[in-house]
């Protein structure tokens, strides 16, 4: 089975934000995934020199987004 936790990374280790159904010294494989934005991670296809905050925002904003946009 599959789980998927958000966690926080501090002083090297992983804190997760909530319990794992899992029983005691049960062995599981970890993936980290570091959960960047699809804004920033296909920042340089668009050839944005500036701040990617700025992007970001701009790609979430939902009226300025496509998010808004009539289903076809």
């Amino acid at each position: 089975m599959s789980y998927v936790i958000e966690a926080i990374y501090e002083n090297g280790v992983l804190k997760l934000d909530e319990p794992l159904p899992l029983s005691h010294q049960q062995r599981v494989k970890v993936v980290v995934d570091d959960h960047v934005s699809v804004a920033k991670r296909s920042l340089g296809m668009m050839g944005w020199k500036g701040d990617p905050n700025v992007v970001e925002r701009m790609a979430l904003d939902p009226e300025a987004g496509i998010l808004g946009w009539p289903q076809l």
